[in-house]
């Protein structure tokens, strides 16, 4: 099949069918209906662009990420692209670097909806998108917007279900390493970890914020042994943060678990296969970009639904950076 056999079957010229699949403004509406219909019923399909006309789609969703240097991202991405894929639609993505306005997705004739994952600028991009009228949702966001579903883990549990383990290991003396404050998942686990220790009668040990780094931790416990204030366990928002805890604890000769505990958040890939294999929250990232997809296919295909925030469980994995508080 070809655009021969397109233009014999709608009795128009191979010119005139070449101006309709280039959206040429030349051509008469009666003409472009004919070509339009003879392309649908011989199943025409020699590029995308010949699959908008026919469709009024572009069978493409949009991905706008903030980077890509974590594991959590990466499970989700492939998830969302797996599910697309079965519905017939590709996947392309963003890196959000650069003004809302130049993201070179946010545009109809590009995509026909956008997934915003951890999205830094929200409010920017709700703003965009919805000018735009293009469906969209957002994946671990920081605020609820009122016509906008989204999809994000509840952090508060996941803090709390960590704090909550190294109480039962029998640890008073519990700090907290936290991520940058500006997100709303570091708030809602440093919530869990302050209600977890009020349940239990007990203070927070200490906190810190610092970057999602191995780096950043790892500066942060160096710190804690120079003024000799390190605790008995801690409570890290994020794997980075967990293993530069370690590492420093490591190098002053001071064990984990043995003789300091130490949780992390997120379970990238990687913390599975370091000793000691590192205790830690992990986010359902299946579930989340399984979902994401169905909403916003949804929207794509005008049905009315409320919008509404889908918070998910996390699931705590008890590996071997805890252990029992050791009796002096």
């Amino acid at each position: 099949m070809n655009i021969h056999d397109v233009a014999k079957k709608s009795g128009l010229s191979v010119v005139t069918v070449s101006r309709v699949l280039n959206n040429s403004p030349s051509v008469r509406e009666v003409n472009r209906q004919k070509v339009l219909k003879a392309i649908e019923e011989l199943n025409y399909q020699p590029n995308s662009a010949a699959r908008s006309l026919v469709r009024g789609k572009t069978g493409v969703i949009g991905m706008s990420i903030t980077n890509f240097n974590d594991s959590f991202y990466d499970r989700v991405i492939r998830v969302v692209n797996r599910k697309l894929a079965e519905q017939g639609y590709f996947l392309a993505l963003s890196i959000a670097e650069n003004e809302v306005e130049d993201n070179f997705l946010f545009q109809r004739d590009r995509v026909d909806g956008i997934i915003l994952l951890s999205p830094l600028r929200e409010n920017e991009y709700v703003v965009e998108l919805k000018r735009k009228n293009i469906p969209f949702v957002l994946l671990d966001n920081q605020f609820q917007h009122e016509d906008v579903p989204s999809v994000v883990v509840d952090n508060y549990q996941g803090g709390y279900e960590a704090t909550r383990h190294l109480i039962d290991l029998g640890h008073t003396q519990i700090a907290h390493i936290g991520g940058p404050s500006v997100f709303l998942s570091v708030e809602e686990r440093k919530r869990g970890y302050v209600q977890a220790l009020n349940e239990a009668g007990l203070t927070p040990f200490g906190m810190e914020f610092c970057g999602f780094t191995v780096s950043s931790g790892y500066e942060v416990a160096k710190r804690w042994i120079r003024e000799d204030k390190l605790p008995t366990a801690i409570f890290s928002g994020d794997d980075f943060i967990a293993l530069g805890v370690v590492q420093a604890l490591r190098e002053e000769g001071i064990l984990v678990p043995h003789d300091i505990s130490v949780v992390g958040f997120d379970d990238q890939q990687f913390v599975g296969e370091f000793f000691p294999r590192l205790t830690t929250v992990r986010q359902p990232e299946a579930q989340m970009g399984s979902i994401g997809v169905d909403l916003l296919l949804q929207l794509i295909n005008g049905e009315v639904m409320p919008a509404a925030v889908t918070k998910l469980a996390p699931q705590f994995l008890v590996r071997e950076s805890t252990a029992p508080v050791r009796q002096t």
